[in-house]
């Protein structure tokens, strides 16, 4: 596993791309359960299908066609999620002052929103909040590449080794887990 890391080189941490959480929460509903490419793709038609009607994709999302959403590539419960987001957001439950709960606390929150889950929330709290530890059990990435470095199933115990930094190893994991796969075979 250090070769591993070494070999990564050091990290970037950009800072958050989206102004605010509703933005991230948008693009991770779509991420959901889908390769990056796929969820890529999705996201490209909602942006053509955004800039088809002279808007954004939040507008998409507020006016909440669902024939419209459908057609690039969301589900049905995708769609009624991005709209519980949009509510959650006029609700006032996605403020500024997510920013400085503790992890459990903001996923709860996150989590009480239809279609957040903990995956959901944890990459929320580790792109958007930059919170430093974060292990997120749910992604398969991450997982899959910690047991494959380690030869270890408990990925939970690898992994309270490296707190209260796990959302850099979580990063880590994932560039090697990108690199692996980008290299010629």
């Amino acid at each position: 596993m250090r070769d591993a890391l070494e070999r990564a080189g050091p990290l970037r941490i950009e800072p958050a791309a989206h102004p605010c959480v509703a933005e991230r929460l948008f693009v991770e509903v779509v991420n959901q359960q889908l390769s990056t490419r796929a969820a890529a793709a999705i996201w490209g038609r909602i942006e053509a299908a955004a800039t088809a009607a002279a808007g954004t994709p939040r507008a998409l999302f507020e006016a909440g066609d669902p024939d419209l959403l459908r057609a690039c590539g969301l589900s049905g419960n995708k769609v009624r999620a991005l709209q519980a987001i949009v509510a959650a957001e006029a609700a006032g439950l996605l403020g500024p002052e997510l920013a400085g709960l503790p992890h459990p606390e903001r996923a709860a929150i996150l989590c009480g929103i239809r279609g957040v889950g903990p995956w959901t929330a944890d990459m929320v709290g580790i792109f958007h909040f930059h919170d430093p530890d974060i292990w997120p059990e749910g992604d398969v990435a991450a997982v899959g590449c910690l047991r494959r470095l380690t030869g270890r199933a408990d990925t939970r115990a690898v992994a309270a080794a490296f707190a209260p930094y796990r959302s850099i190893l979580a990063r880590y994991l994932w560039r090697i887990k990108d690199t692996a796969a980008a290299a010629p075979a």
